[in-house]
């Protein structure tokens, strides 16, 4: 009893006196804040009249509020979206989670551009120059450096050997930078008459090197075969090609070589085919080695492309002056596979006219093809489109020993 006598003292304390008491003042501040939420820009407060106002505003006040109802709904519908988006904050914050913020809206002007449709570049190109050195067909391109050359002038280039001195295979020309190895190497100069001299004594120079080379050999008990000497055009190095059965311990050698030289001496084993470039020759066709002439450089070459070509399987037909298979089997194999593609092959068993038969010989070069014939063992000769094929014989592959020999290894 005695705290509801003091808790309707302290209501009556807060509130005020009689009908002017707490629930009086409870109602005005109800309607203070109802009026305060739908006031309209143009409306005037609630006590317009205490302050001496024109009561009459009021019906106005009513009349706008009336005709924009839409406006309330949103403010109550953004006020109860605030304060449902505060208390799912106050609760995921009581359990120690912190939501990621929200993306930012995009409106309809705030969008990313597509994408431009890619425009193929041209191949870009570069200004080179073909040079190439004595005993070898090569063409190696170097940087001009805005210095015009034609073809068969001399020029001075850096190379990784150090300075040579070559000749222009090939003048100035725009190439593809998928044709360049880089980094490219600068021309230094045009040879001048200075450094055509200085040529010549630098060959003289290394027939004479040829002897001191054997004396230093047999001393050394060396089972090595000079190929060439050469000198680089400012004489900073000289380089011994030979070829040896195998591999060679020539660390003494290089020493004695070095002591009588007084410059930087450098051995180099090469193959027999390499042999057979940098000397030159005919071959079997009467015609200059193909690798001294115009080959840049060597390829795989086997024994399955003289069969494809119809070739005797005869080591003195097939190998070339170096005692390898030879190179023109390798690049003229492309053009037999190409159109043998489409025309049949030895072995294969055909339909003909004639009867049934087995095909003996087959060159696309002539379009005839020999068949030998199952009734009487006769061989007779076909047109392609005379033949029907219907399978192949089995053939087991037997190469003898010195033909495998031919092959690179």
């Amino acid at each position: 009893m005695e705290n509801q006598e003091k808790n309707n003292e302290k209501r009556e304390s807060n509130g005020g006196n009689g009908n002017n008491g707490g629930h009086h003042n409870n109602r005005r501040n109800n309607r203070r804040r109802h009026n305060r939420h739908h006031r309209k820009p143009n409306a005037k407060p609630e006590n317009a009249a205490l302050n001496g106002e024109n009561e009459a505003s009021a019906p106005a006040e009513e009349t706008a509020s009336e005709n924009k109802p839409e406006r309330n709904e949103r403010n109550d519908q953004r006020g109860n979206n605030k304060k449902k988006k505060n208390e799912r904050s106050e609760e995921l914050s009581g359990t120690g989670f912190i939501p990621e913020p929200e993306p930012e809206r995009k409106y309809m002007f705030d969008y990313e551009p597509l994408p431009e449709e890619e425009k193929e570049e041209e191949p870009k190109t570069i200004e080179v120059v073909g040079i190439k050195f004595r005993n070898g067909s090569k063409i190696y391109y170097f940087s001009p450096l805005d210095i015009k050359f034609e073809k068969g002038e001399h020029a001075i280039v850096e190379t990784v050997r150090g300075v040579e001195y070559g000749e222009v295979a090939l003048g100035n020309k725009m190439v593809g930078e998928s044709e360049v190895v880089f980094p490219l190497k600068p021309v230094l100069r045009k040879a001048t008459a200075e450094d055509d001299v200085r040529n010549a004594e630098n060959r003289k120079l290394e027939e004479s090197a040829r002897p001191i080379w054997h004396e230093k050999v047999t001393k050394n008990g060396l089972d090595m075969q000079l190929v060439d000497v050469e000198y680089t055009h400012d004489n900073a190095k000289l380089c011994f090609y030979f070829t040896a059965d195998g591999r060679v311990d020539f660390r003494e050698l290089v020493k004695d070589l070095a002591g009588v030289f007084r410059t930087r001496i450098e051995l180099r084993q090469i193959g027999v085919r390499d042999e057979a470039k940098l000397y030159g020759g005919l071959g079997s066709c009467g015609r200059p080695f193909c690798c001294n002439t115009f080959l840049p450089d060597f390829t795989q070459v086997s024994i399955k492309m003289a069969k494809e070509q119809n070739l005797s399987l005869s080591s003195s037909k097939i190998s070339g002056s170096c005692g390898r298979l030879m190179c023109c089997l390798r690049f003229e194999h492309d053009t037999y596979e190409r159109e043998y593609a489409t025309f049949p092959k030895v072995d294969t068993i055909v339909d003909t006219p004639k009867g049934r038969g087995v095909i003996v010989e087959s060159s696309f070069l002539t379009g005839k093809i020999k068949v030998k014939m199952n009734n009487d063992q006769s061989i007779k000769i076909f047109g392609k489109g005379e033949l029907k094929a219907l399978g192949m014989i089995k053939v087991k592959e037997d190469v003898s020993e010195d033909l495998k020999k031919l092959e690179d290894k």
